[in-house]
C-alpha cells in the first residue's frame, strides 16, 4: 500500500467478468468489441428515428433514413482509424516507433477517444459533402447518440479492467486485477455516469428542446460536456504508466480535452448567433 494511503474499512470486491462473453467455435466474442457493435447498431437505430421527425429540425436539411446506411460505415470506420492513430502518437509513441507492427493490432487495445472523435468527425464530413447536406446538421446527428457509445464503451473498460481508478480509500473503492494491491476509484463508472447517463440526458433534452434546429448547437453541446465530464474524471483516474502526468498534475486525457471544451463553446456561440441573425433577417424581411 502507498505510504498516506489509509486503509478502508470497507472495499467493494470487484466483479470478475470474464472479458470474453462467448466462444463461437474458435471464435472468441469480447464484452469489449461487442460494445462497439451494439454501439453503432444502436446509434444508427436511434438516429433513423431522429431524422424522421420533421419538428425536431425545423425545415433544416438532414440527412435522410436511407443514407444512414452510408454514415455508419464512413463515422465507423473514421472512428477507428482516428481512436488508433491518436494512441499512437499520443499516449505510446515510443513504444510503436520500435514496434511498427503492432499499430494495426487494435483488437488488442489502445484506443484514444479524441482521436476516434476525430475520426468520426472527418468520415461525417466527408459523407456530408458527398450527400450535400449542412455538416453542422451530420454532426448534431452524430453527438446525439454518441453517449451510447461513451457509456458501453466504460462498461467495456471496467469489465476488462483497463484504465482504473487511482488510489484512494472511499468505502467503494476496489482492488482492481493487474492494478496490484491498493483500493482504486472505479473512475470506468465514474466515466459511465458522466460521459454517458448523464451527456445522453443532455443531449435528450437538448434535442427534444430543438437544438437541431441550430445546427451546431448540439454538437457544441456535447463537445463541451463530454471535454467537461473528462476534465472531471481524469483527477480520479490513474494516467497512462507509459506517460504519468505531464505538468503540473495534468494528464495527457486532460490536455487532449481542453481544446474540445473550447471548440464546444465557440460552436455554442455560433449556432445561437446564426439562428438569432436568421430569425432577424426574417422579420425585416
Amino acid at each position: 500500500m502507498r505510504q498516506g494511503l489509509l486503509v478502508p474499512l470497507f472495499v467493494m470486491p470487484y466483479p470478475i467478468i470474464d472479458p470474453v462473453m462467448v466462444h463461437l467455435g474458435p471464435l472468441p466474442i469480447r464484452w469489449y468489441a461487442l460494445s462497439y457493435i451494439v454501439s453503432l447498431v444502436f446509434g444508427w437505430l436511434i438516429a433513423r428515428r431522429l431524422v424522421g421527425r420533421e419538428a425536431l429540425w425545423g425545415g433544416i436539411a438532414r440527412p435522410s433514413a436511407q443514407s444512414l446506411d452510408d454514415l455508419l460505415v464512413y463515422v465507423a470506420f473514421g472512428a477507428v482509424l482516428g481512436g488508433r492513430l491518436f494512441y499512437v502518437l499520443f499516449y505510446n509513441l515510443t513504444f510503436f516507433l520500435a514496434h511498427p507492427l503492432e499499430i494495426p493490432a487494435v483488437w488488442q487495445g489502445g484506443m484514444s477517444f479524441h482521436g476516434g472523435m476525430t475520426g468520426a468527425a472527418l468520415g461525417a464530413f466527408l459523407f456530408a459533402r458527398r450527400e450535400k447536406v449542412l455538416f453542422l446538421s451530420v454532426g448534431d446527428l452524430c453527438c446525439a447518440v454518441a453517449p451510447i457509445g461513451l457509456f458501453l464503451g466504460r462498461i467495456a473498460n471496467f469489465i476488462k479492467p483497463e484504465l482504473w481508478g487511482r488510489p484512494t480509500d472511499v468505502p467503494w473503492a476496489m482492488v482492481f486485477p493487474g492494478a496490484g494491491p491498493d483500493p482504486r476509484h472505479p473512475s470506468q463508472l465514474y466515466e459511465a455516469g458522466l460521459e454517458g447517463l448523464a451527456l445522453g440526458l443532455l443531449m435528450l433534452l437538448a434535442v427534444r428542446a430543438g437544438a437541431c434546429k441550430k445546427p451546431g448547437l448540439t454538437s457544441g453541446l456535447f463537445l463541451t460536456g463530454y471535454a467537461l465530464a473528462r476534465i472531471f474524471c481524469e483527477f480520479f483516474r490513474e494516467p497512462d504508466p507509459q506517460l504519468g502526468f505531464l505538468f503540473g498534475g495534468a494528464t495527457m486525457g486532460m490536455l487532449l480535452s481542453a481544446p474540445l471544451a473550447l471548440a464546444g463553446g465557440a460552436l455554442i456561440i455560433f449556432a445561437l448567433r446564426r439562428r438569432a441573425r436568421a430569425q432577424l433577417e426574417a422579420e425585416h424581411g
